[in-house]
């Protein structure tokens, strides 16, 4: 951004007295940019209890619309609680911790990826009605600021990551590599969501792998099967941007299947529940315990109904709809954690 775009940083706008008109046109058009910012949650914590001077940077990292690290952290989740009930010796404290230390990483690293996503994007943000009023898109912060509230997440995320076994920090480490090239990827493909995949399930990988010592069979086919559900859910969620997608050139499975989104989402939603079958199968078997693998078992399916759910609720036409829809993800993931979480104590 050129010095001459750039808004003034906050204490020069203090240099306005109060009463000053023109203190008072930036803070008005401060506030029209807030309440124009699409698909925030209302009510949320950021615009009812965040210091002013912080909104901007939350906004960034996308804390007034908690879904997106719902949808990062369940998978952490999967994979901690399959493996704890794979390997019971060794749940316990670790197990505890990994659960809030990925709770934890889950909101900096989507915090980061939003921000890193934002600074690629911004251009590309001005064109499309629902993104244009995002801080970078809009001018309220600057690039380098952006940098630096990344950097600062990332690092914040790393001190957690040290805190596991050293195959889960060279896993984490590898995350950063889909992360990075993500915002890109619907610039030269038309899969972009499989990107997104990569990097929004590397959780299944990673906390499999620090509540077990080591990455194995079970753990990828969970990882497979988060991929799928975020073909899924992105596509629902692409839909409300396809027609500004479209005009500046930027693709998306939504705007690959239009039509025959439906007949897609299905064909993920069965990928999604046969492959988490499989991580449960390969995860579980060597226990020779029926209960424990139907009750995992039956989660993947409550799962997969809830997906089915989802496909009757859904208009691809309607964006309020779509992102209705995409939302309800969230209880899509947690029902997978419900059963899992519930199996050690059958």
């Amino acid at each position: 951004m050129s010095e001459s775009d750039r808004r003034p940083e906050p204490d020069e706008r203090d240099e306005h007295q109060p009463g000053d008109p023109a203190r008072d046109r930036d803070a008005e058009d401060r506030d029209a940019t807030e309440a124009e910012i699409a698909d925030r949650a209302h009510g949320n914590w950021v615009d009812r209890w965040a210091p002013a001077d912080w909104r901007p940077y939350l906004r960034l990292s996308r804390a007034d619309r908690p879904i997106g690290t719902w949808l990062l952290l369940l998978p952490c989740w999967w994979g901690v609680l399959l493996g704890a009930l794979a390997a019971p010796e060794l749940r316990g404290w670790l197990t505890v911790w990994i659960i809030v230390g990925t709770a934890i990483g889950a909101f900096l690293m989507r915090g980061a990826g939003c921000t890193w996503n934002d600074i690629t994007d911004r251009d590309i943000d001005r064109s499309v009605a629902r993104t244009r009023n995002r801080p970078l898109a809009a001018g309220t912060v600057t690039v380098r600021q952006a940098l630096m509230w990344m950097g600062a997440q990332m690092a914040l995320a790393f001190l957690i990551l040290l805190t596991f076994n050293l195959p889960t920090i060279v896993l984490g480490v590898l995350a950063l590599i889909p992360v990075t090239i993500y915002p890109f990827a619907k610039r030269f493909t038309w899969w972009p969501q499989v990107f997104l995949g990569l990097a929004f399930n590397w959780g299944a990988l990673l906390a499999w792998t620090a509540q077990t010592g080591a990455l194995s069979l079970p753990a990828v086919f969970l990882y497979l099967a988060g991929i799928a559900w975020t073909l899924f859910y992105d596509t629902i969620y692409a839909h409300q941007d396809r027609e500004d997608d479209a005009l500046i050139g930027v693709k998306s499975t939504a705007r690959l299947f239009g039509a025959h989104t439906d007949t897609w989402l299905r064909g993920f939603l069965i990928a999604a529940v046969l492959l988490m079958s499989l991580a449960i199968i390969f995860a579980l078997a060597p226990l020779a315990d029926p209960l424990k693998m139907s009750l995992a078992l039956a989660g993947a399916w409550a799962f997969g109904a809830h997906l089915n759910w989802q496909l009757g609720k859904l208009n691809i036409h309607d964006p309020d709809v779509c992102l209705t829809v995409f939302r309800t993800n969230r209880d899509a993931g947690l029902i997978v954690v419900l059963f899992f979480a519930a199996a050690p104590l059958v």
